[in-house]
């Protein structure tokens, strides 16, 4: 597939929308968006309804209220195909309008929220009679002064520059069991693509943009068009990126375990510091039901302390550790993980009914469910997770050579197949036959790979194009 069929599809879609009332009034009340001078994706497609009475949004969880002032309000649904830390963008832009034509009131969207659309003086943003906001750079989210987007600096930073495309193919609500690409494969393209558009905002947002400029459907057409948007996209990435050019993940093993004691919160921080996307924890679970972070069952590898870790509370734990390298709880890994923008890879150990229910409550509660591979040897572990959530993302780990991993990975409906073989042969990479890899990428599964710490193998991997690598050593992936 070429470009110029992505370039069709939008042809298509503007000649199969004739203009009538309500498209010349969404028209003519088109914002103004003024958007950073180095930002790279602007919107191609607005999808509008105009409401004359309350109603619901069909694009966004909100309602739509008019007041007795208000004789119509217009909302504005921005589709832009890229924001720079996933694939597709939908944007919102509400405008009530006054009984003599003017404009009353506005919101946008923010984050997955919305705000009146005022800036620090109370004032709404107009130009020439139009409003006229400003645009997060590479993010998109809506704001009616500068002001707003520059207190955001450090974190759009880090999403234009070391985590574009960390996000990957991002189905929100809306398109939950519509939009079926969330693959293993898919994920690794959007990440390659996106992390090569990476930039520097410039914070200087003087490129205007009018919306007028778009092409205008009725909501429910952009809703239905949207899906075979995504898939082009996804088939274009596919014949362009060849599999050993793919942006493979960077797990750290156990955090970057080759510089800071295994599964510590100083392990976390140097996988962050060393360019990891995601870090490997082992999970297990104390005898008071909470999930902890240690690889052992035994406190005598790693503590030099005699006993079981499922035989004692957390707080026991935490009492007898004290001294040098203290067990860390889940939830303490977790938050580390949020703050610096890492992704989770659980490896768990043991896991009890009461734990589970725990973890999957700690990752609800920090909206990090997506951001988390659950991994373990347990194929019963991962099939209850996923029974429990179905949009959970898992991964199956096997030692075994001779095995038939899609039918393993099929019969959990797990996402992943994680072969341990780092001991298995002098070069392990050599175990992965194109066949078998073939296979793989038939069920349309994902391939994470052990521990690697030679320069060699990791090459080796990287040049068949799996989908992640763990190792002590991150900055080596």
């Amino acid at each position: 597939m070429n470009i110029s069929r992505l370039d069709a599809q939008l042809e298509n879609l503007r000649q199969s929308a004739p203009p009538d009332a309500d498209c010349a009034l969404a028209r003519r009340y088109a914002p103004v968006i003024q958007f950073d001078e180095r930002e790279p994706f602007f919107p191609s497609v607005v999808g509008y309804t105009v409401f004359r009475q309350s109603a619901p949004s069909d694009s966004f969880p909100r309602d739509i209220q008019l007041t007795e002032k208000v004789a119509f309000a217009i909302e504005y649904a921005i589709w832009w195909d890229w924001d720079i830390q996933h694939l597709y963008e939908l944007e919102h832009i509400w405008l009530y309008v006054d009984g003599d034509g003017g404009i009353a009131e506005a919101e946008a969207s923010w984050h997955g929220r919305y705000h009146q659309m005022r800036d620090e003086e109370g004032r709404l943003p107009t130009r020439a009679g139009r409003l006229a906001l400003y645009s997060e750079s590479g993010k998109h989210a809506f704001a009616p002064s500068p002001g707003w987007l520059v207190q955001r600096k450090a974190k759009t930073q880090a999403g234009c520059g070391a985590r574009a495309g960390a996000m990957a193919v991002h189905v929100t609500p809306l398109f939950d069991g519509i939009i079926l690409d969330d693959t293993p494969v898919n994920n690794r393209l959007v990440h390659t693509w996106l992390e090569r558009q990476q930039f520097e905002p410039s914070f200087a947002f003087n490129k205007s943009f009018d919306l007028r400029s778009t092409i205008f459907v009725g909501c429910a057409q952009l809703l239905e068009w949207i899906p075979a948007r995504v898939s082009a996209w996804l088939a274009y990435l596919a014949a362009t990126i060849p599999p050993e050019g793919r942006r493979v993940l960077r797990i750290a093993h156990r955090g970057a375990s080759a510089y800071a004691a295994e599964n510590s919160l100083a392990a976390i921080r140097a996988a962050a510091e060393l360019g990891a996307d995601m870090v490997e924890i082992d999970i297990r679970t104390t005898e008071d039901d909470v999930p902890l972070v240690i690889h052992d069952n035994s406190l005598r590898r790693t503590h030099g302390l005699d006993g079981d870790v499922s035989e004692f509370t957390m707080e026991a734990l935490r009492q007898m550790t004290a001294a040098e390298s203290p067990v860390i709880s889940f939830d303490e890994a977790l938050d580390q993980c949020r703050e610096l923008g890492l992704g989770l890879y659980l490896d768990i150990k043991r896991l009890t009914k009461a734990s589970a229910r725990a973890m999957l409550a700690s990752l609800d509660g920090r909206h990090y469910l997506k951001r988390t591979i659950f991994g373990s040897f347990r194929p019963d572990y991962l099939a209850d997770i996923k029974a429990a959530r179905p949009d959970a993302r898992t991964s199956i780990l096997f030692g075994a050579v001779d095995i038939d991993p899609v039918k393993l990975a099929q019969s959990i409906k797990a996402d992943y197949v994680h072969p341990c073989w780092e001991n298995r042969a002098e070069q392990p990479h050599r175990l992965l036959k194109p066949d078998w890899i073939k296979a793989v990428r038939k069920a349309n599964l994902g391939i994470v790979c052990w521990h690697e710490e030679r320069p060699s193998e990791i090459a080796a991997l990287k040049a068949l194009g799996v989908d992640a690598i763990c190792s002590d050593k991150p900055e080596l992936l």
